[in-house]
C-alpha cells in the first residue's frame, strides 16, 4: 500500500483489523444452485448461525424473499458425500408459490412442501437403514407428475449402486417403493438427468470406476416410456480422454453439451440419434465448465431467443452470451468480474452466482434484453468491510527450471492506516486449495482478508492438477500427487522470497482436504527434495496417510488415488514414500491440525495418527477436533475457533504479536 496515506509503520501481523473471525463466519452463508421460473428465483442457503443448516429461499416477482423451510428441516443431499442440487420447485409458481421438493439431511428422503403451513410430506420410502437411500440432481418430468433424479442406494456389506429414477409427486412412493421407477441403470455413476421437451427421451451423463467425472464420461440418451430401465446409447464421449457434462436440449431434435475432447471444456451441438458428428459451437483454448464435484450445477443455460448464457475463461470465469448459429461470443459487462458455473435461464433473464475482489458471492439476475438491468437478490455478507482493508488480487505466474508455468494469485497485505517497517517484506501464507482437482478464485474471501488486513500476505497457488487451465494442466498431477503439487507451492514461496515480496524466514503453508495433504507433505516428504521452506503448516481435515485413506474412502473417490498415485497393492511403495505419515523429522515445522469428528471423506483417524507421530518426534503441534462437523466446517462457532487458533498459531511460529 502507499505509506503516504496517513499510515503508520507497524510490525506485520500486528495491524488492527475490523475483520474478525465472527465476520468471516457470517460470510459463510453458502449460496448455491439458483433456479428461476416465471419471475420467481430460488436458491439453497446455508446458515452458519444455525449449525450450518441449509434452507431454500424464494424471491418473488414482487421483490420479497423468504426462507421456505424453518428448523429442523435441513436441505442437503449426501449423494457422493458432496451432494449437490437438493431441491426443485414443482407446479406453477403462480398457482402454488413456494412449493418445492427437497432432500432432508438426517434421513435423506425426498419431501414436498405443503400449502397453508402444513408440514412437508415424504415422497420416498423410509430406507431399511438410516440414509441408505439418497437423492440429488433434480429435473421435473415433462408432464409435471414426477421428478427425475440420481438415487444412491447403500446396501448390505457396503454395496453401493446408483440409478436415475422417477419419483411421483403424489406421495404414493412413500409407502410403496415400487412406485419409484428406474429410468437409467448400468453404470457406477450418473449425473444431469435431462428430459427432452416432448418428454419422450432422457439425456444424462454416466461414468465408471476408476474414472472421475473430469477424466472420462459419456453423454447418453434413452427412452423415458420404456417398459423397464435403459442403459441408453452414447452420443458424445466414451473415450479414455473425454469428459462430457451438462446436457441441455436445444429442442426435441438436438442437444447442447460441454466436452473437453479438444483439451478444453467447450460447447458442442449433439445429435441425440448419434448419426451426425458433434459440432463445436465456439472452439477456444479456455474452459466453459468446471469439474463436477457436486451434482446439479449448470455452466450454461438456453435463453428464449436461442442464445446461450455461458461462463468461460481461464482460471476464473466470466459471463457471456453465445450465439450457437455463428459462434459469436459477447461478454456481459454487468459489474461482476467472476461467475460460478451455476446458471439458470428464465425466458431472456439469467440467474447466477457472481462476485468479485471486493464483492462477496451474490445471487444475481440479469436481463439480457435491451434494458440490460442487473439485480442483486442476495449476498453472502450483507455488510462487507471497508474495501481499504481488502487485498487487491493480482494474477501471476511462476516458472520452474524446466519452464513449466504455475498459475497463482497474490493477495498482498492491505490496510488504510498501517504499513510494514521500512525495507521489511511481510510474512506470507501459501494457500493451497482442495480437490486436488479444484481451483482458487478472486471472489472476495474474508478468510484471506482476515490475514491480509493484519499484515500477512496470501498467495493462492493453482498447482499442477488444478482446474481452469485445460486438461493437460489438470493432468500434470496424474501419478504425481505429493510431488508436483509440493514442488509448485515451494516454487511460489521461494520465488516470492527471491523477489523480495515475502519474508523467506516467515513462510507458512495451509490447505483443506487435499490441500491439507500438500501442506503436510511440503513439511515432511518434501524436505528431502526442497529442504526447509516453511515455518508453520496448517491442515484443515487433510490427508495424512493415503494407504489408510484408500480403505476408508467413500465410493465416489474410492478409486481417485489410482490416478493420482497408483493402484494398490502395486503402488504400495509409492504411497509409503509420499505419505506425510512416516516422514516427520527434525526439519518438520510446527503443525496445526483442524478436523471434523464426523468427516466421512477424510476420517478423524487421519489427523489422530499424525498427532502420535508428531508427539513421538517432539514436534510442536496443535490438534483441534470439532464435534458435529463434517468435511468442510459449517458452524459459525467452529469457523471462529479454527480461524482464531490459526492466527494465534502463526503469531507464535512466525514471531509477531496480534493486535486482537
Amino acid at each position: 500500500m502507499d505509506p503516504s496515506r496517513s499510515s503508520v509503520p507497524l510490525p506485520y501481523g500486528s495491524w488492527p483489523s475490523p475483520i474478525d473471525a465472527a465476520t468471516v463466519a457470517r460470510a459463510r452463508t453458502g449460496l448455491d444452485f439458483p433456479l428461476a421460473a416465471d419471475g420467481h428465483v430460488w436458491w439453497q442457503e446455508a446458515l452458519p448461525d444455525e449449525d450450518g443448516r441449509t434452507t431454500v429461499v424464494e424471491h418473488t416477482p414482487q421483490g420479497g424473499s423468504r426462507a421456505l423451510l424453518a428448523a429442523p428441516w435441513d436441505v442437503r443431499s449426501r449423494v457422493h458425500e458432496y451432494g449437490g442440487l437438493s431441491y426443485l420447485p414443482v407446479g406453477s409458481p403462480a398457482d402454488a408459490s413456494g412449493q418445492i421438493v427437497f432432500v432432508h439431511l438426517p434421513d435423506q428422503r425426498i419431501y414436498r412442501t405443503e400449502p397453508d403451513g402444513r408440514p412437508p410430506r415424504p415422497l420416498t420410502p423410509c430406507p431399511a437403514a438410516p440414509a441408505a437411500l439418497r437423492y440429488a440432481d433434480f429435473a421435473l418430468a415433462a408432464d409435471g407428475h414426477e421428478v427425475y433424479c440420481v438415487r444412491e442406494t447403500h446396501g448390505e456389506a457396503g454395496a453401493i449402486t446408483r440409478a436415475i429414477v422417477a419419483v411421483p409427486l403424489d406421495g404414493s412412493a412413500a409407502e410403496d417403493p415400487a412406485a419409484v421407477r428406474e429410468l437409467a441403470v448400468g453404470a457406477d455413476f450418473f449425473a444431469h438427468p435431462t428430459p427432452s421437451p416432448d418428454g419422450r427421451r432422457l439425456a444424462w451423463i454416466t461414468w465408471n470406476h476408476p474414472d472421475m467425472p473430469w477424466d472420462a464420461t459419456e453423454l447418453r440418451v434413452g427412452p423415458v416410456d420404456a417398459a423397464g430401465p435403459t442403459t441408453g446409447r452414447t452420443v458424445l464421449g466414451g473415450g479414455a480422454r473425454e469428459a462430457v457434462q451438462a446436457p441441455c436440449w436445444r429442442d426435441a431434435h438436438a442437444l447442447y453439451a460441454v466436452s473437453d475432447r479438444s483439451g478444453w471444456w467447450n460447447l458442442y451441438e449433439v445429435d441425440p440419434d448419434g448419426e451426425l458428428p458433434p459440432r463445436a459451437l465456439r472452439p477456444a483454448a479456455e474452459e466453459f465448465a468446471a469439474p463436477l464435484w457436486e451434482l446439479g450445477g449448470r455452466p450454461f443455460a438456453q435463453l428464449a431467443d436461442g442464445r446461450l448464457a455461458v461462463v468461460h475463461g481461464r482460471g476464473d470465469q466470466r459471463l457471456a452470451l453465445l450465439d450457437p448459429k455463428d459462434g459469436t461470443l459477447t461478454d456481459v459487462d454487468c459489474g461482476y468480474a467472476v461467475f460460478a458455473p451455476a446458471l439458470c435461464a428464465d425466458r431472456n433473464t439469467v440467474v447466477g452466482l457472481a462476485g468479485g475482489p471486493a464483492r462477496p458471492l451474490c445471487v444475481v439476475r440479469l436481463d439480457t434484453g435491451a434494458q440490460g438491468a442487473v439485480e442483486e437478490l442476495r449476498r453472502e455478507l450483507d455488510d462487507p468491510p471497508d474495501p481499504a482493508y481488502l487485498p487487491v488480487p493480482r494474477a501471476t505466474t511462476f516458472h520452474d527450471a524446466a519452464g513449466q508455468v504455475v498459475h497463482a494469485t497474490l493477495h498482498p497485505p492491505s490496510h488504510p492506516s498501517a504499513h510494514g517497517p521500512e525495507g521489511e517484506p511481510p510474512p506470507y501464507i501459501v494457500w493451497v486449495h482442495g480437490g486436488p482437482t479444484g481451483n482458487e478464485s478472486a471472489v472476495l474471501d474474508l478468510s484471506k482478508a482476515y490475514f491480509t488486513s493484519r499484515g500477512i500476505g496470501v498467495v493462492a497457488v493453482e498447482y499442477g492438477g488444478s482446474s481452469g487451465y485445460g486438461r493437460a494442466y489438470r493432468e500434470r498431477l496424474k501419478g504425481r500427487w505429493g510431488v508436483v503439487d509440493v514442488a509448485d507451492v515451494v516454487l511460489a514461496a521461494r520465488t516470492l522470497a527471491a523477489r523480495g515480496e515475502a519474508d523467506g524466514d516467515r513462510l507458512a503453508v495451509r490447505g483443506p482436504s487435499a490441500g491439507g495433504w500438500t501442506a503436510l507433505a511440503a513439511v515432511t516428504t518434501g524436505l528431502a527434495a526442497h529442504g526447509v521452506v516453511f515455518r508453520a503448516a496448517t491442515s484443515y481435515f487433510g490427508v495424512t496417510d493415503p494407504r489408510l485413506l484408500v480403505a476408508q474412502l467413500h465410493d465416489f473417490e474410492s478409486r481417485y488415488l489410482d490416478g493420482l498415485v497408483g493402484p494398490l497393492p502395486g503402488a504400495d511403495a509409492v504411497y509409503r514414500e509420499r505419505s506425510p505419515l512416516g516422514h516427520v523429522g527434525a526439519g518438520t515445522c510446527p503443525v496445526l491440525l483442524l478436523q471434523g469428528k464426523d468427516d466421512p471423506v477424510v476420517p478423524p483417524r487421519q489427523a489422530e495418527i499424525l498427532v502420535r507421530e508428531l508427539e513421538a518426534h517432539g514436534i510442536d503441534h496443535v490438534h483441534l477436533a470439532f464435534e458435529g462437523e463434517s468435511h468442510g466446517f459449517r458452524r459459525a462457532a467452529t469457523v471462529i475457533t479454527a480461524l482464531e487458533a490459526e492466527l494465534a498459531f502463526y503469531a507464535r511460529t512466525l514471531g509477531f504479536e496480534t493486535a486482537d
